[in-house]
């Protein structure tokens, strides 16, 4: 088993964007008919090295060149969307993908896009619950009256009630957004408690705990699988530490989240355990044997598609071994 994750970081020491886009979505059609078992895409604006401002356009091209693969939108940040704009275009990628598109929505962590949008990011928490609401209503079909205006989101999900939303954050208040609008979480974080409060933030608002997702922090979130882990360090040691360096630098400090390295070089990148792990086939073997996926990352911080192919059909090679090993006679 294995997850495929694509933020599409471009910097100038890797590949053109046009050869990165066109891998992800080839790498997406290739992965589903060997195991892949979902596509992840994130959001961020105004990065200096092109990170994916516009995950639902990438899904949309992902899912007409699929047709099984699980592709979640993780995560997208409500205050910068229009949610009638948003509900449109959810509704028809909804049909598109056969109801294979899910979301976890954010508010976000950096001021610099806040400015990007002229949005008032002190006022985030209100704009998250206020454009959830009126999504979350939209998507479930029929007119929305607001301000007297009346809103009739055409044509309608594919998926009745609309596809699955939950919410991401490593915070109580995420937490509670989550129980409060009866969706599932996925934290960031995982400090002692936010499962448990979670979990009776949900009950208190009349809901029953959605689906939940808490980091192992001793886990990795970006795995490679190499022969020659030496040489791999070599290959992919620069791309690593950019992808590592720029996601530290959005959260000025911010210690708690799991996938997350204080690394400043390749060497204390690769020394300390951490998100960033290149296995050998042996090793990733038994780290699905565990009952886990592989978290890939192919192209990261813009590997060329021509390094990347290997890292990835290697690390496919042992997930299907993994699986065969373990299924019974």
């Amino acid at each position: 088993m294995f997850t495929l994750r694509f933020d599409m970081r471009a910097p100038d020491v890797g590949a053109s964007t046009s050869d990165l886009y066109a891998a992800a979505i080839e790498m997406c059609s290739w992965a589903e008919t060997r195991g892949a078992v979902a596509a992840v895409l994130s959001e961020h604006h105004g990065a200096d090295d092109g990170h994916l401002p516009t995950p639902l356009i990438l899904a949309s091209a992902i899912a007409a060149r699929t047709r099984r693969l699980a592709i979640m939108l993780a995560a997208v940040v409500i205050p910068f969307w229009d949610p009638v704009r948003l509900a449109e275009e959810i509704s028809v990628l909804d049909i598109i993908s056969n109801g294979r598109v899910s979301y976890a929505f954010g508010i976000g962590h950096r001021s610099e896009e806040y400015e990007h949008f002229g949005v008032d990011m002190r006022q985030r928490g209100r704009l998250a619950d206020e454009r959830l609401a009126l999504l979350l209503e939209l998507l479930r079909g029929g007119s929305v009256t607001r301000e007297r205006r009346r809103i009739h989101v055409t044509p309608p999900c594919a998926t009745n009630g609309g596809p699955l939303i939950m919410i991401a954050g490593g915070s109580r208040a995420a937490a509670k957004r989550a129980a409060r609008h009866g969706l599932g979480f996925i934290a960031q974080a995982n400090p002692p408690g936010l499962k448990e409060f979670y979990e009776s933030a949900c009950r208190a608002h009349g809901n029953e705990p959605g689906v939940s997702q808490f980091p192992d922090g001793s886990a990795p979130t970006t795995v490679f699988v190499a022969g020659d882990p030496e040489r791999a360090w070599e290959e992919l040691g620069p791309y690593l530490l950019h992808d590592a360096m720029t996601a530290a630098a959005y959260r000025h400090g911010d210690i708690a989240v799991a996938s997350i390295s204080r690394a400043e070089n390749v060497a204390q990148l690769r020394e300390t355990p951490g998100p960033y792990r290149v296995f050998t086939p042996g090793e990733a073997i038994d780290y699905v044997r565990g009952g886990r996926s592989l978290p890939l990352l192919p192209l990261c911080a813009g590997l060329p598609p021509d390094l990347a192919w290997p890292y990835l059909e290697r690390a496919v090679a042992a997930a299907a071994d993994a699986q065969a090993s373990s299924d019974p006679d």
